[in-house]
């Protein structure tokens, strides 16, 4: 942010300012790109640790296995951490948009950094007080370790059910044995020759060719959740749709409430506003009530409420299309049709509803998402579990950037010019919508079937048991086998 803000302050980081009625402008020289590219990159890492962590780093502060609530009191966090970053999110679009709007991009950049600033310094005051879970720093060598063992003993023929197999294990550990699902994986802890396997005490001597049983679990579990989390990248493509209804609010008449405009870059308000208020609504009444009517603690479950979130986001893009529609046949009926900063006589308040239902989505969705990705890996694996909501969302992103470039090209010999045109009164914004509406009906349909053929059962309990008992363990337990 401070880079960012430097690219305002400093005159020679920038091109100088021009007319281009007068003269043409110049081009920014490299240096200068390289320097604003270089705060984006530093921010994007930047999000990218805060946004995989601090939701993991912030349920570690309250997760307690031996609490017959700890599944609610987490699912309440996961539900109010969203909810303080859809209120962070609203005044970024709402109070530092007029104030960059107002006061140019000097103060604009300036108060984002000045914030910033304020977070690091909070962070690191109260370090003393958080709880520090001690990491599984070769978690990613173990995922590897699996697929590399298993991979070199693919000859090896699994015995079936009716014969005893020997599996390699940590002592003391609950993850004795290994599923039934994806066994081709088994392979990796399954013995070739105990005595040649195990070291004088008890150890792998090749951690490359023999794996215990969990570490071939968790790499299932990983497996397992790549068909649902794949579901979630259409819907960060609908979510991701600031840009273009951003030009649609230009065109319209912004007056909301007592003859106030709001800023067009400011309609995502109503989708974040609903968001928040929706899980208020649901975290303190609805998952009271439908406890007591259902007797599910927790009210939905999660793979309802992800699959009521993408089919809400389905219905959020044929309502976008619907009123661009409309929209565009007013503006070409008013005269604007190659005029694309006229004023509309048409009320903004019609895009009101496509920004709820999208926030209505995201708030079942990605918090489903979140909670379902929490539940099924063990402690150590918290920060991936959580990461793979954003990677979703920034996949989504790259899927979205590429349906436009498609549709540009494809669309250029249309009657009407490109669909997806600059001029926004010209182009067909609501084929666009249409076809986002398609994309996310089949991706519900998708997600059903992934849903139905996934198994988990309940890993992560017996995992973090399993974990608890190697702490306990000066030397993380001896290394055993056992005969299942």
């Amino acid at each position: 942010m401070i880079l960012l803000w430097l690219t305002a302050l400093l005159r020679d980081a920038r091109p100088p300012p021009c007319d281009p009625r007068s003269k043409p402008c110049e081009f920014p020289t490299s240096a200068q790109l390289l320097f604003l590219y270089s705060s984006f990159s530093i921010m994007s890492i930047g999000a990218g640790g805060i946004r995989s962590c601090s939701i993991a780093f912030g349920a570690d502060q309250i997760d307690n296995p031996d609490n017959p609530r700890n599944g609610r009191i987490l699912r309440t966090f996961f539900n109010w951490y969203y909810a303080s970053v859809g209120v962070s999110i609203m005044i970024a679009v709402t109070v530092i948009v007029v104030i960059q709007n107002s006061y140019g991009w000097v103060i604009g950049f300036g108060v984002p950094a000045g914030l910033m600033y304020i977070s690091v310094v909070s962070f690191f005051l109260g370090s003393s007080l958080y709880v520090k879970v001690k990491a599984d720093k070769s978690l990613f060598t173990g995922l590897a370790q699996t697929a590399v063992a298993a991979w070199k003993k693919r000859h090896l023929e699994l015995p079936s059910t009716d014969h005893d197999a020997i599996y390699y294990h940590h002592k003391g550990s609950k993850v004795t044995k290994p599923s039934a699902q994806l066994r081709f994986l088994n392979k990796a802890c399954l013995f070739n020759n105990p005595e040649k396997d195990l070291d004088s005490n008890g150890l792998a001597i090749d951690p490359w060719r023999l794996c215990t049983v969990k570490q071939v679990e968790v790499l299932k579990a990983l497996i397992r959740v790549l068909p649902i989390w794949s579901t979630g990248i259409v819907i960060g493509v609908t979510i991701s749709q600031n840009s273009f209804p951003a030009l649609q609010a230009s065109t319209l008449d912004r007056r909301i409430l007592f003859g106030i405009s709001i800023p067009a870059a400011s309609f995502g308000v109503f989708g974040l506003l609903t968001l928040t208020l929706w899980i208020g609504i649901y975290d303190r009444i609805l998952v009271p009530l439908a406890s007591r009517l259902t007797n599910r603690p927790h009210g939905l479950t999660l793979k309802e409420r992800m699959g009521i979130g993408l089919l809400i986001s389905s219905l959020a893009m044929f309502v976008s299309a619907a009123v661009e529609h409309k929209r565009r046949t007013e503006a070409i009926r008013e005269g604007f049709a190659e005029n694309p900063n006229g004023v509309l006589k048409m009320s903004a308040k019609w895009i009101v509803p496509q920004h709820c239902l999208i926030g209505l989505a995201e708030a079942f969705n990605a918090i489903g998402q979140i909670n379902f990705y929490y539940s099924k890996f063990p402690k150590s694996m918290a920060s991936i579990a959580v990461a793979l909501l954003t990677l979703g969302m920034a996949v989504g992103n790259l899927v979205a950037s590429l349906i436009v470039t498609i549709l540009d090209r494809l669309s250029k010999g249309s009657r009407d010019g490109t669909w997806l045109s600059t001029n926004v009164n010209k182009g067909h914004y609501d084929y666009y919508y249409w076809i986002l509406g398609g994309l996310s009906v089949i991706n519900f349909f998708y997600y059903l079937a992934c849903a139905w053929a996934y198994e988990g059962g309940e890993e992560r309990k017996v995992w973090d048991e399993d974990e608890l008992e190697d702490d306990q363990k000066s030397h993380r337990g001896s290394p055993m086998i056992i005969r299942a």
